[in-house]
């Protein structure tokens, strides 16, 4: 089995790394390999071959990424919450403690238990939970430029509820059309789920897109306009789970295999909290029954 660790995450230390390594050592043989800098991960899952029984990651949602962009052959995956927010593993059913899930996906190697669950692509790059276009994007670029802490950790709840705050104040609750949904329509700006929840404030989870499953296609969710008036409308919706799908301001698919997006001036892009930068143009695609998950 191949451990990959970042060792930079917010809930990654020498001591949990330990524990970690030793609960996958009661069901196999463990060779751990630490990132060193962004997309690092990538390349250490490039040159892993089918031969292990698996691939852990230990990391934030930013690694868990970053392996599944770089395995090439089909090798089970493992994750163990390493981060601050941990959508994946959360999604999945994955105990929030390292060494609890550590535990859990031990027993489902020794078990032979997985789960095949489809990944979504856009512009070529796969995600798990959730990728935008637009205001989730620019929310992630805003909390990436405070940068890390002298440690390597992110900032935490309180300081993203401040940006969304500021950056909702900042355009007056207002978000025009700016995108062509290709088939769809015009829309404000657009949020493609892989699964529920889209992603977690906090305890809170935020059900964007409801129906969305990580056995099915990707699910669109894309306001048409956002004014004061609707905002407390959509925010409701995305706390409660229920309304957007028929809403008639609101956008949204189901269970798709292609999303096209065209924009008519550069917007910020985003796929599971990483910033992927500027563009006009987005492509996303389902890659159906991608990926056996040890959960």
């Amino acid at each position: 089995m191949a451990l990959i660790v970042n060792p930079f995450a917010s809930r990654v230390t020498e001591h949990s790394m330990a524990a970690v390594e030793r609960a996958l050592r009661r069901v196999a043989d463990v060779t751990t390999l630490r990132t060193e800098r962004p997309g690092h991960a990538t390349e250490l899952a490039a040159v892993l071959r089918g031969d292990l029984d698996a691939v852990v990651v230990f990391s934030g949602d930013g690694g868990f990424n970053e392996v599944l962009n770089g395995l090439r052959d089909p090798v089970p995956v493992g994750f163990v919450p390493g981060g601050g927010t941990n959508v994946l593993p959360r999604a999945l059913g994955v105990p929030r403690d390292p060494v609890d899930a550590a535990r859990a996906v031990a027993r489902a190697l020794d078990g032979g238990t997985v789960r095949r669950i489809s990944l979504g692509r856009v512009n070529g790059r796969r995600f798990t939970f959730s990728a935008g276009i637009g205001l989730d994007a620019e929310l992630i670029r805003r909390v990436d430029r405070r940068g890390r802490r002298s440690d390597g950790r992110r900032p935490g709840d309180a300081y993203v509820v401040w940006t969304v705050a500021r950056l909702l104040w900042e355009r007056r609750g207002r978000f025009e059309p700016e995108l062509e949904i290709v088939g769809h329509g015009r829309a404000a700006f657009a949020l493609v789920a892989n699964a529920d929840p889209y992603t977690f404030a906090g305890p809170l989870a935020v059900h964007a897109a409801p129906r969305a499953r990580f056995e099915l296609g990707l699910d669109l969710v894309a306001p048409r306009a956002v004014s004061p008036r609707v905002l407390p409308r959509l925010l409701a919706y995305a706390l409660r789970g229920r309304g957007q799908a028929s809403a008639a301001d609101v956008l949204y698919g189901h269970d798709l295999d292609r999303i096209e997006l065209r924009s008519g001036r550069p917007l910020p892009l985003q796929a599971d909290g990483e910033d992927l930068g500027d563009v006009e143009h987005a492509v996303f695609e389902a890659e159906r029954d991608a990926v056996a998950v040890l959960a």
